[in-house]
């Protein structure tokens, strides 16, 4: 391949960047008493208004189910979530905060939103905007060589 070192390269800062950017969101959630699935899971509750379920969260962030399950019981023993049967489908329930939960949340959402808004503040929309196209695309490309199972592909 015409010059796979310099694409060898490439490859390699992304790989720590991206190892970079998860252990940031690792140590930050840590910080604040959190894994970091807890904290998606928070953060999806919090996002996810009045419809948010498993399912959703599972789907939105793909963390396993039981990862979240996991994440909701603990959210649950600490008073901060309760679940609510769907009127259209019984089987399936929503995750809403209680009280003490929404401003647990508030509180943890609003802190971390802050520091992402302050770096993307910082770095500057285009750059920002840039940074998502460019990701969007290196995702598509991948998939499109091959990077996704037959069996993902159709799920």
């Amino acid at each position: 391949m015409i010059g796979s070192t310099v694409f060898m390269e490439q490859l390699n800062q992304y790989y720590d960047a991206w190892l970079v950017y998860n252990n940031v969101y690792e140590e930050w959630a840590k910080a604040h008493g959190l894994s970091v699935n807890s904290l998606l899971v928070l953060c999806a509750i919090y996002d996810g208004g009045d419809n948010c379920t498993q399912k959703k969260i599972s789907q939105r962030w793909l963390i396993p189910k039981q990862t979240i399950n996991m994440a909701f019981k603990n959210f649950e023993r600490k008073g901060f979530v309760e679940l609510f049967p769907l009127p259209e489908d019984k089987r399936n329930k929503v995750i809403r905060f209680t009280k003490a939960g929404k401003e647990y949340a508030d509180t943890i959402v609003t802190e971390l939103r802050k520091v992402e808004l302050s770096a993307i503040q910082e770095i500057g929309v285009e750059r920002m905007r840039q940074l998502n196209e460019n990701m969007a695309l290196f995702a598509k490309l991948f998939e499109k060589a091959g990077g996704k199972k037959d069996n993902e592909a159709n799920s």
